[in-house]
């Protein structure tokens, strides 16, 4: 997806999970865990590319105002009574395109696609957003492997006996112990 200008990107939460392997087998078990793991993807996805995330989950047939709130740093909407997620994302469009944003959604729905277009948006299915959150995951545990793990990067850079006494005043002896340290580096005690 493009990085010059903000990126957002609108999901369509059911969607995603009737299309995604993972999602869709562990729905058919705990719909409700499916749901939070495609927000963990997402949340993920999103912290490492950038992109803001919307997901929009269909609550058309369910009494109420409709929700939106904050989790794991994704913006969740659940729609109005009445409303679809299909039509929540259009409105989403148009109230967040012509801001200096590129905006994508996230669906298999052709419909939706081509009304999402139509409106400014880019489409993106859900087979793709799948393999770019996949890829991202590669890069991730690359990255992850590539980076030498040290502890501190300035234990390196010590001398051995100034490192040993601050090691002894970290757990409590002392600046110099009291005795010469074992490891044949110098007591730094003040002597008279």
């Amino acid at each position: 997806m493009a990085a010059s200008r903000e990126v957002v990107l609108l999901v369509d939460g059911y969607n995603m999970i009737g299309a995604w392997p993972e999602l869709e087998r562990l729905k058919e078990r705990d719909f409700e865990e499916a749901r939070d793991r495609l927000l963990d993807m997402l949340a993920e996805y999103q912290g490492y590319s950038g992109t803001k995330v919307y997901v929009v989950f269909d609550a058309h047939q369910v009494p109420g105002p409709g929700r939106t709130y904050r989790q794991r740093r994704l913006t969740v909407i659940y729609t109005k009574e009445n409303e679809t997620a299909d039509e929540c994302i259009e409105r989403l469009v148009g109230e967040l395109s012509g801001r200096g944003r590129h905006i994508y959604v996230a669906t298999s729905d052709h419909v939706e696609q081509r009304v999402a277009f139509g409106k400014g948006a880019l489409r993106i299915s859900a087979r793709e957003l799948l393999i770019e959150i996949e890829q991202n995951r590669k890069f991730i545990g690359e990255a992850l492997r590539r980076t030498p793990e040290r502890r501190n990067p300035l234990d390196s850079l010590l001398d051995p006996g100034i490192r040993r006494m601050l090691e002894r005043m970290r757990r409590g002896g002392g600046e110099g112990g009291g005795t010469r340290d074992d490891g044949g580096g110098e007591d730094f005690r003040k002597t008279e």
